[in-house]
């Protein structure tokens, strides 16, 4: 494969804004709505050889008649103290070996307990559905009877929101001390979750760290993965096989989406943002970002994983698997470490032009921070589906001291091409490292 880089300094304008549509009231009223089913209990801390877990039984609602159920566990390596910000991070399931491992390192590598939610969503339900399924199931339910109520997605963002109520209790009662605010994240539908619970305006929420959701901007979404895959994605056929997409011309049916997109909500969600993705998820078009990037507010930062799926665990060329996603948990613990001890966030910006004359593409990297080191991710592809893709790093072309470089994209000569500036920086000894947003070059015909 040829070059794809030529160094080259130049300054480009600025993204024009898509105004946001005034965004349905529903998830907001649901979650706002008195359930006097909200309770919650502790259990016995758990006293490990690296730290304390404190488990809580919680109760955050009664939804369909059906009363949700979820553990609680607070992480607390030896040595941490509380703070007021808490990380809080939702997942399915209940607590086990792996979540336990996970919690106890992102909580080591933030210094500070970090909070786990499980049961997101409460499953099965409905004869056995779990999942993507199950969450079909609740919006065609929506769509039969136009009771608001019932996408999936309203009861868990209800369930982090009574969460934090109980995570604050319990701060108060245990240590005597008061959590104000939450860093909340988590992956896949629990990133979907951790959108729509900031976009609820709940103060609480200081920060959200997503991972593996990358589809805001539904309807240009589902038209895009056609465009590159030929049809939806396979992993979507929970939602294709019940008719939920394409998205239905009915008024109900584009409400129904519109009340889950948060891209809907994006004015409401000006809190920092850490989107994490993998380059070679089999569930999004590769450049799904550029669908909604520009029109987010605030801080924003992206991370994409080279040779990683939805797990976010990298492959070598043979295809063996991380153990643990070690790029992704950095970056996380690092933004986190950031939003908790008030400490500046480094950033990697991209700029982007095309240069019809010479047939390249120009990209503008800038990075803010202790930056380590720098390189750019290339990958092909023989059509826009980058799923398979195997992707391959050059270091980045920098003069000592520079915190700009830019870089000439050339396209490939057959098929496609993409690529992507990726920076290592360092916040209070943690090494992370930060993306630019991707773009994917053509080869001329």
């Amino acid at each position: 494969m040829r070059s794809l880089l030529l160094p080259l300094a130049f300054l480009l304008s600025a993204p024009v804004r898509a105004e946001a549509p005034k965004p349905p009231t529903d998830l907001v009223d649901y979650v706002a709505k008195a359930d006097g089913a909200f309770a919650w209990k502790a259990t016995p801390p758990i006293e490990t050889p690296i730290g304390v877990v404190h488990d809580l039984e919680l109760t955050s609602q009664k939804w369909q008649d059906i009363t949700w159920k979820h553990k609680i566990q607070i992480f607390v390596p030896k040595g941490v103290k509380p703070r007021d910000v808490m990380v809080l991070w939702n997942q399915g399931g209940s607590p086990n070996a792996t979540s336990g491992a996970l919690g106890l390192q992102i909580a080591q590598r933030v210094g500070a307990p970090v909070a786990f939610l499980y049961g997101i969503p409460n499953q099965p339900l409905f004869g056995g559905k779990r999942e993507d399924a199950l969450i079909a199931e609740t919006f065609v339910k929506y769509l039969e009877t136009k009771d608001s109520s019932w996408p999936l997605l309203f009861p868990m963002v209800k369930s982090l929101v009574k969460s934090m109520d109980a995570l604050q209790a319990y701060a108060k009662k245990e240590w005597s001390f008061e959590v104000k605010q939450f860093v909340v994240t988590g992956a896949s539908k629990r990133g979907w979750t951790s959108w729509l619970t900031a976009a609820t305006g709940d103060p609480r929420v200081k920060a959200i760290a997503p991972l593996v959701i990358d589809t805001l901007n539904m309807p240009v979404q589902m038209k895009n993965q056609v465009a590159a895959f030929g049809k939806p994605s396979e992993m979507i056929r929970d939602y294709t096989e019940r008719n939920l997409v394409p998205i239905p011309d009915s008024g109900e049916g584009q409400k129904l989406w519109k009340m889950v997109d948060p891209w809907v909500y994006r004015d409401a969600i000006a809190v920092p943002k850490m989107i994490i993705n993998g380059a070679n998820d089999p569930y999004w078009p590769l450049d799904a970002l550029n669908s909604y990037w520009d029109d987010l507010k605030g801080e924003k930062h992206v991370l994409y994983v080279p040779n990683a799926g939805h797990d976010l665990r990298e492959a070598d060329k043979d295809g063996r698997k991380q153990l643990i996603p070690e790029r992704a948990v950095n970056t996380l613990s690092a933004f986190c470490k950031c939003q908790i001890f008030g400490l500046k966030m480094p950033s990697l910006t991209a700029k982007f032009e095309d240069q019809a004359d010479v047939n390249k593409l120009k990209l503008e990297a800038t990075m803010r921070g202790t930056l380590k080191s720098g390189r750019v991710w290339v990958a092909e592809s023989e059509t826009r589906d980058f799923r398979k893709a195997r992707w391959t790093e050059t270091p980045l072309p920098m003069e000592a001291g520079a915190t700009t470089t830019t870089l000439l994209l050339a396209p490939p000569r057959s098929g496609f091409s993409a690529a992507f500036v990726e920076a290592q920086f360092e916040v209070d000894g943690l090494v992370f490292p930060l993306s630019t947003q991707l773009r994917i070059l053509e080869a001329k015909k």
